[in-house]
């Protein structure tokens, strides 16, 4: 199921007779990084083991993210990840807020250049190229 964008859920919000009414009928709240990870992984049909690999993380690095032992990665584990799981822009920023991470923000150089590359569904090397191309810090 499609989760509704924030925009549409403060329309719903201010649109309510009371906080009561709204949040009735949705969960607010904190959402834990390896539960959004696991979430991720049903939706896209992966494999945590494909795509820690893919991440080129350590295997036990990765379970532990996935188990939730580790719960602050770096802003580029988590868009490593991103790029291994192959996740939109809109999903990379609800990983990145679920991690504790600042959102991408297109007025910088360096998220800029991730955004166009989650776009256009780039690989974890290819944006590493066009970042090292453009004397940005790669994400590895």
């Amino acid at each position: 199921m499609e989760e509704p964008l924030t925009e549409e859920l403060l329309n719903e919000l201010l649109n309510s007779d009371s906080p009561e009414q709204f949040l009735e009928h949705h969960h607010t709240g904190t959402r834990e990084l390896a539960d959004y990870l696991q979430e991720l992984l049903a939706t896209h049909d992966l494999e945590r083991v494909g795509v820690v690999h893919a991440a080129q993380l350590n295997e036990t690095y990765g379970y532990e993210l996935f188990t939730g032992k580790k719960k602050r990665p770096s802003r580029n584990i988590v868009l490593q990840l991103a790029f291994a799981m192959g996740l939109s822009l809109r999903e990379t920023d609800r990983l990145l807020q679920a991690a504790g991470a600042s959102r991408l923000y297109c007025k910088d150089t360096r998220d800029a250049i991730i955004i166009f590359c989650l776009d256009r569904h780039a690989s974890l090397n290819e944006v590493n190229e066009v970042l090292y191309a453009r004397d940005e810090e790669t994400l590895n």
